[in-house]
């Protein structure tokens, strides 16, 4: 199926589905590749990520990468990690920050570019509602699923949104720096090593 990714690639970017929701526009924002080793699963597009049309174009991005221990020209390599958001374009601003990802995404897309990319090692499952649809059997909140990364297997690792919204989650948290980043960097090298 991965000779049909470049079709679907391009009909993901020509998606209309949620339109009417959405404050700026549809600006679907993902990179894949048949050949990545690496998925990040995660929330939808800031602001700033729908003007850049780049994903992971924020200070978020920054820390991401600071976790994984790669550079920017490997993040950016679709070729080596695939970075497919649960709601591809940005859903807007709440009370309390950005909105939940428009819920047409998953059901529409996800399963056929998740099935596009059959050399995926390591999957980085980033945030509440990616999850809860990667990792149904996920703990009450995410504090529980991030602590229970072991429980996961080899093969995916559960976070905490790296925003800098979440300083304090990572304050109250320092086994994740302690324990959880250390394995991550080394099954991060494990998987781009992966041939």
């Amino acid at each position: 199926m991965s000779d049909q990714l470049p079709a679907l690639q391009d009909s993901v970017a020509s998606c209309r589905i949620c339109e009417a929701s959405l404050p700026c526009g549809p600006r679907p924002v993902i990179q894949v590749s048949s050949t990545a080793k690496i998925l990040i699963a995660g929330q939808a597009p800031g602001r700033r990520v729908h003007d850049s049309g780049v994903p992971f174009d924020d200070p978020s991005g920054e820390r991401l990468r600071e976790w994984l221990g790669i550079s920017a020209s490997v993040f950016y390599n679709p070729g080596k990690i695939a970075i497919l958001p649960m709601g591809f374009c940005y859903p807007g601003t709440g009370t309390s920050g950005d909105l939940p990802p428009r819920p047409e995404c998953a059901p529409q897309w996800r399963q056929q570019l998740l099935d596009s990319m059959p050399g995926i090692e390591l999957t980085l499952v980033i945030g509440l509602y990616a999850q809860r649809w990667h990792l149904p059997d996920s703990r009450k909140n995410l504090t529980e699923t991030v602590r229970a990364w072991k429980d996961y297997g080899p093969h995916v690792i559960p976070l905490p949104h790296p925003s800098p919204r979440n300083n304090i989650w990572l304050k109250k948290n320092p086994w994740f720096a302690k324990s959880l980043l250390p394995a991550l960097r080394r099954r991060t090298r494990k998987a781009l090593a992966a041939e």
